[in-house]
C-alpha cells in the first residue's frame, strides 16, 4: 500500500451503509471507518433491521446472528472489492462480529500485504496479554501466539493464533463451522472482563468484538475504548 495516499474514509464508510441498506432493507444510522496498519476497520451503529427487531422481541437474537452470517457472504465480495479500490492492496482476510444489544456491528479487513505486520507497543500490553491468555484458557487453550495494538485512541485490536482444540476441529471438519463460532462469540463475550480492561487501558470500554477464521486457526478480539 502506498502510505502517502489517504485512503477516503467517508467513501468507505458510505459504500459501506448504501450495501447493508440495500441487502438489510435498512443501513447503520452511522458508520465508521478507519485504517491503521494492518487493518481496516469499519464499525456500525444503530443497525437492527425491521424483521430483526420482530426476532429481537422474542429473544431470538442467535436467529439473527445466523441470518446475518449467511447475509455476509452475499456482501463480503463487494466490501473486499471497495477497500482493494481505496487501498490499492488485496484483502487477505475479512472478520465480523455483532452486538445485538448494542445494535453495533464490526468489520475487519485484514490487508494482504501487512497481514503479518508488527503491532505496536502501547501502554499496558503485557497485562492485557496475560487476561487475554487467561480468558483464552478457560475457553479453549492458550493461544500459540498473542499479539495487539491500538489502533487509535478508541479502538483497541488483539490477534491470536493457535486457539482451536481438538474437538473444535473434528467440528470444523463435520461441518458445524457456524454452530462452533455462534457458541465461541456468546463463550468468550461472556468472559470478556471489561472491567479488568479497563484499569488496564485507563479507558472505558464501550463494545467488544470477536471473531474468527477457523482454516487459520486465528482470531481477533476489538475492544471499542472512550477514553476518560
Amino acid at each position: 500500500m502506498d502510505t502517502n495516499t489517504k485512503p477516503d474514509y467517508a467513501e468507505l464508510a458510505s459504500f459501506t451503509g448504501r450495501l447493508f441498506r440495500d441487502n438489510f432493507g435498512k443501513g447503520p444510522q452511522s458508520v465508521y471507518a478507519s485504517i491503521e496498519h494492518p487493518v481496516v476497520t469499519i464499525y456500525l451503529r444503530d443497525f437492527l433491521a425491521p424483521m430483526e427487531r420482530v426476532l429481537e422481541k422474542q429473544n431470538k437474537n442467535m436467529k439473527i446472528e445466523e441470518t446475518r452470517d449467511l447475509m455476509m457472504k452475499e456482501i463480503i465480495p463487494d466490501i473486499r472489492a471497495q477497500v482493494r479500490i481505496m487501498t490499492g492492496t488485496d484483502v487477505a482476510s475479512v472478520y465480523y462480529d455483532w452486538s445485538i444489544d448494542n445494535r453495533t456491528g464490526l468489520i475487519i479487513c485484514v490487508l494482504s500485504d501487512e497481514e503479518d505486520a508488527q503491532f505496536a507497543d502501547y501502554e499496558g500490553k503485557k497485562e492485557m496479554h496475560e487476561q487475554v491468555k487467561r480468558l483464552s484458557e478457560i475457553a479453549e487453550k492458550a493461544p500459540n501466539l498473542i499479539e495487539s495494538s491500538k489502533l487509535n485512541d478508541r479502538t483497541l485490536i488483539i490477534r491470536r493464533t493457535g486457539i482451536l482444540v481438538e474437538i473444535e476441529k473434528e467440528m470444523i471438519r463435520t461441518g458445524f463451522s457456524e454452530q462452533l463460532r455462534l457458541a465461541k462469540r456468546r463463550l468468550e463475550k461472556r468472559l470478556l472482563d471489561t472491567g479488568v480492561f479497563e484499569t488496564i487501558l485507563k479507558s472505558r470500554v464501550t463494545d467488544r468484538f470477536v471473531a474468527w477464521d477457523f482454516d487459520k486457526d486465528r482470531s481477533y478480539i476489538v475492544l471499542i475504548l472512550k477514553p476518560e
